[in-house]
């Protein structure tokens, strides 16, 4: 079994920058991609990153892309999501899920606000 609790989120001003933590319990972390998505208000939800069991593969979505990196520590069972250069559009609520492919388990979110 598998729990995801997310943190670091908060109000940020453009052009800020927060990182996320998502913290997981249970011994199959490393054996697991690990994904951050995000959900605006009336918006689907979207993938934001993700990446793969050792670090070596990593996939971001164009919107994100040279402002936010996602990296995982497999010792803490800790994945992280480093964003900078906050935009306006980058408010929502931020979820960590896993597996990569086809997510099953999936965070509480965190709520991230950007201010002009």
């Amino acid at each position: 079994q598998v729990q995801l609790v997310e943190s670091g989120g908060g109000l940020v001003q453009a052009g800020g920058s927060l990182r996320l933590s998502c913290g997981a319990s249970g011994s199959m972390f490393s054996r697991m991609g690990m994904c951050w998505y995000r959900q605006a208000p009336g918006k689907q939800r979207e993938l934001v990153a993700r990446i793969s069991t050792s670090g070596s593969n990593i996939d971001y979505a164009d919107s994100v892309k040279g402002r936010f990196t996602i990296s995982r520590d497999n010792a803490k069972n800790t994945v992280y999501l480093q964003m900078n250069s906050l935009k306006l559009e980058d408010t929502a609520v931020y979820y960590c899920a896993a597996p990569w492919a086809q997510p099953r388990y999936w965070g509480q979110g965190t709520q991230v606000s950007v201010s002009s």
